[in-house]
């Protein structure tokens, strides 16, 4: 089953236009986004009849939101030094989990930094697994899974990463949500035994294109075109299907913002279907 991410469609349209241009596009499920942008941060507060009128949308259409791309602890991470942002990224994720739950959401991702706009220490390692520790079990007393993201950063850039962190959290409530992008920039990962490693954990998928990490490039982890950057799909893909993963994938594009954003979406699909096809998912 293939989604695709909210950022992709145009930006200024109501959730109804939104599900609907995605339905007529061909795809199965859309991904929500909430990010550290005041607008976006706002979603947490939508009221009862605001989140009705999006879950009747949704049944209309029948057109899900099955997922959440939960990057707000970008600017309220759970690492930090500052008490009061660690406060504030708990209470982020309280209302995400009851966002998800009153819209039908499954699955929220979450990024995986300890702490994006300040300086990485042992500390903010440890603030970050001890409030993760306390973020699943909010999620957990509603039914909602959490899945890490491999991310653009070291500090969460692997499968093997995700594993030294999971072994503290024992929980079926948090899994870990591979993008194929993301796990083949990083010149280090051995990236058919890490998806053959985290079989057992893996939640859904972010399809994208990167450009690799080299000794004199930091990588480029947005907007390259399908087929253009580093990533081996079909690779990647047949190794899912062969460890029988059967979950759903999600086609993480941008294009917002573009001029043309749903010919973006009709050139990226082009090429993202006849691979997922290839290697044997209809």
């Amino acid at each position: 089953m293939l989604g695709l991410y909210e950022k992709a469609l145009p930006k200024d349209i109501s959730w109804y236009e939104r599900l609907r241009l995605a339905k007529s596009l061909g795809f199965a499920f859309v991904e929500l986004s909430i990010d550290e942008t005041d607008e976006r941060l706002a979603r947490l507060d939508w009221t009862k009849a605001q989140r009705k009128e999006i879950r009747d949308a949704s049944f209309t259409l029948d057109m899900p939101i099955l997922s959440m791309c939960l990057s707000a602890h970008r600017r309220y991470p759970l690492g930090s030094t500052d008490p009061s942002k660690q406060a504030h990224g708990l209470d982020i994720m309280q209302k995400a989990v009851d966002l998800a739950v009153d819209l039908g959401i499954r699955s929220i991702q979450l990024a995986g930094y300890d702490v994006y706009y300040e300086a990485k220490s042992i500390g903010t390692r440890h603030n970050f697994i001890k409030n993760l520790k306390k973020c699943v079990a909010i999620a957990a007393n509603k039914s909602v899974v959490l899945s890490i993201e491999i991310m653009d950063d070291p500090f969460m850039n692997s499968i093997s990463k995700f594993y030294d962190i999971k072994s503290q959290i024992p929980s079926p409530y948090l899994q870990v949500y591979p993008d194929l992008g993301n796990l083949s920039a990083w010149p280090e990962n051995q990236v058919g035994h890490e998806l053959e490693k985290g079989i057992g954990a893996i939640s859904q998928i972010h399809l994208k294109d990167t450009l690799a990490v080299t000794d004199q490039f930091s990588g480029q982890f947005k907007n390259v075109a399908f087929g253009a950057g580093c990533v081996d799909f079909i690779g990647c893909l047949k190794t899912l299907k062969r460890l029988n993963y059967s979950g759903s994938f999600v086609m993480e594009m941008w294009s917002e913002t573009s001029e043309q954003p749903l010919v973006e979406i009709e050139k990226a699909k082009a090429v993202v279907l006849p691979l997922l096809k290839e290697a044997g998912y209809a």
